[in-house]
This record gives C-alpha cells, sequence and structure tokens, in this order.
C-alpha cells in the first residue's frame, strides 16, 4: 500500500509513511472487508447504529490530506468522523494529542477497543454530533474530517487555533477538492490542494435552497 499508493502520491512526509506502514489497517476494518483493507479505494465501515453506510477514506487520499494539514509533534489534532479509529491511529503518532470523534457510537466503541489492542496512545474516543465538533478539547491546531463536506460551519472553525488548519474534501456539484482552511485571527482563508472524491458525511450536507 505504501510502496504502490501513497509514496508515489506525492506524500514526503517520512512520518506519515512510517505510520502507515506500521499501523495494521485490516485491524480497523470488518472481517468481510479485510482481504480488500490495502485496496486503492475506500473501505466499507458498515453502519452499527442503523445510519448511513461509512466507509475509510483511500490510503492515498487520506495521507496527501493528512499531510497538507501539516501536522506539528506538539499539536492537537481533532479527528472528525473517526468511525473505527485507524485515521486517529495514524494522526496520534505525528501530533501530541488526538481526539477521536465519531457519531456512531457502536463504531466508537470498536475505536476504542481496537485502539487499546494496538496499543495506541494520546487518544480520546468521544461520541457526539461530528458537525458541533468537540470544543471541550480545544482549540485545536489541526482539525482533519475524515470525508467529504458541502459546507464547514462557522462553528467548527472556530474550534481551531489562531494558524491553525482544517482539512477536509469539499464537494460542489459532485465534484471533490481537498481544501484546506486555516485560521488568521478571526479570518479563515483556502485553498484547494488536490482532487478527491468520498461520501459526504452525515450532517455536513448543504441545506437545499429553493429555486424560483
Amino acid at each position: 500500500m505504501v510502496e504502490s499508493q501513497v509514496r508515489p502520491s506525492d506524500v514526503t512526509d517520512r512520518r506519515i509513511i512510517r505510520a502507515m506502514a506500521d499501523i495494521p489497517r485490516e485491524a480497523f476494518v470488518p472481517e468481510a472487508s479485510r482481504p480488500v483493507a490495502y485496496m486503492d479505494g475506500p473501505v466499507a465501515l458498515g453502519s452499527s447504529s442503523g445510519g448511513a453506510p461509512r466507509t475509510m477514506l483511500e490510503p492515498r487520499t487520506f495521507a496527501k490530506l493528512v499531510q497538507a494539514a501539516q501536522i506539528e509533534p506538539t499539536a492537537a489534532v481533532l479527528d472528525i468522523g473517526a468511525a473505527t479509529g485507524y485515521s486517529s491511529a495514524i494522526l496520534a503518532r505525528l501530533g501530541g494529542r488526538v481526539v477521536a470523534l465519531e457519531s456512531d457510537a457502536a463504531l466508537a466503541a470498536l475505536a476504542r477497543e481496537t485502539l487499546a489492542k494496538i496499543g495506541a496512545e494520546g487518544i480520546e474516543v468521544v461520541t457526539g454530533d461530528l458537525v458541533a465538533g468537540w470544543s471541550e478539547g480545544g482549540p485545536y491546531d489541526a482539525i482533519v474530517i475524515e470525508g467529504a463536506v458541502e459546507t464547514v460551519p462557522p462553528g467548527l472553525l472556530d474550534q481551531l487555533k489562531d494558524g491553525g488548519r482544517l482539512v477536509a474534501i469539499l464537494s460542489r456539484h459532485g465534484a471533490g477538492r481537498a481544501t484546506v482552511w486555516r485560521r488568521d485571527g478571526s479570518v479563515f482563508g483556502t485553498q484547494d490542494v488536490f482532487d478527491a472524491n468520498s461520501e459526504v458525511l452525515p450532517g455536513f450536507e448543504r441545506a437545499p435552497a429553493f429555486v424560483f
């Protein structure tokens, strides 16, 4: 996975490469999905609480998204849509503290169990509304959203420290671009980074507009 998908995709942060080589991706997916855990594409995780099916981002997209977040070793990181915890395990190898936020209580329980089994440290798994973020653990140096969004609420951006970055796949009219939001005081600038697509996470859909 690392040699054929991540390295050739302009991922140059050796910390990300080492973490993705070390952490067993198959441990974080359902047994039926383990044969395709390292495939070049999203991996189905299901939805234990009866909501919309969830997927794990494809390796190259995830690695490039994390690299765009520019996570420093002492960073506080909020991982939104952490699902079974794989993304949080990687992020914990880069930053000092990770809050793994998941709305599906059963997936969050799986994340706690699996992270404990592999000995991951510095991760707090919490359950709550993804769109609301987790202000109790903020402010954050970086926020990583594990999927696509059609909109990012101001209240979530407000959980960034000054100079902090939020990364997500911004979906517009069916096309997606990995995007970085950076806080500069009370202003938030955006930068498109690369083409990417994913399912829109629950709650991040844009409200329908009336057309006259």
